[in-house]
């Protein structure tokens, strides 16, 4: 396994944990959690960036800010699922966006993805959609489902434009341009329906900004070392994590098409990866 890979399966390890945090401040606003998640990230990649002496505003600004507004977005619209619907579901849906992230990336980035490849990126997706059989309560809304796709594809632009500035930016100025953007219009939005934190609220929100920025780092590094529709297959495992956690910790349960959803889609990964790699 190339180091491409084992970047994305750090970092979507770090980003289960997120979900969790997410997940048990059901009670905090989405503006507030984004505002936090992103202070958090801002505050940590400053000081390493004030610590490298690397000039922190980069050479592609244009590009650095998209990157930052399209992430701000899917991860609103992302929260919003998160607290809507149950944990599974919701990191399930998120996890299509490496099928945007390979449309946008020969449309965009001009890159190429042999049919191969397609055929396992449509294997893994229709795993995801089968993983929705899981929801046997019916909790899952079309609206939430809608607002989960809708975040996929701002995460599919964001992942395109990390992959744009791997030639000019060091990783830690892509990192820190989603807090740039975030914070400040995350805060300004998060006055209108503030809500104080509480006990532990504090431990959860700090938990939130650390396993954020490691996840950032780890991402940001995997995406710039392999082409987009490629790295970002392995993304999907991260469903894996959100289901052990949703049975374990939040009481979810699985049908017989979950699992096999779980199947194809870890199929899909793998084969991906061994084709790419002959």
């Amino acid at each position: 396994m190339n180091k491409g890979a084992q970047y994305m399966i750090i970092s979507s390890f770090a980003f289960s944990l997120m979900h969790l945090c997410v997940k048990a401040m059901p009670h905090i606003p989405v503006f507030e959690l984004v505002f936090f998640r992103s202070l958090g990230s801002l505050l940590i990649t400053l000081f390493y960036l004030n610590k490298g002496r690397t000039p922190i505003f980069g050479n592609n600004k244009k590009v650095l800010f998209a990157r930052g507004l399209f992430g701000t977005i899917g991860l609103c619209l992302f929260f919003i699922t998160l607290q809507n619907i149950p944990l599974a579901g919701a990191v399930t849906i998120q996890y299509l966006s490496p099928v945007f992230t390979a449309l946008f990336a020969v449309a965009i980035l001009r890159e190429r993805v042999k049919k191969k490849q397609w055929l396992f990126f449509s294997l893994a997706f229709i795993g995801v959609c089968l993983l929705k059989g899981f929801d046997v309560s019916g909790k899952i809304s079309y609206y939430f489902v809608l607002v989960g796709v809708v975040s996929a594809c701002f995460s599919g632009l964001a992942y395109n434009c990390i992959r744009h500035l791997r030639t000019t930016e060091p990783t830690l100025v892509v990192v820190f341009y989603f807090p740039l953007v975030a914070t400040p219009i995350m805060g300004f939005l998060s006055l209108f329906n503030w809500v104080n934190p509480r006990g532990l609220d504090w431990v959860y929100i700090i938990v939130l900004g650390v396993v954020t920025q490691v996840a950032q780092v780890f991402m940001t590094k995997g995406i710039q070392s392999d082409s987009a529709g490629n790295i970002m297959t392995y993304k999907y495992i991260g469903v894996v994590f959100a289901f052990i956690y949703g049975y374990f910790i939040f009481e979810e349960t699985y049908s017989f098409w979950s699992v096999f959803g779980i199947f194809l889609l870890l199929s899909g990964v793998i084969l991906n990866a061994t084709f790419k790699n002959k």
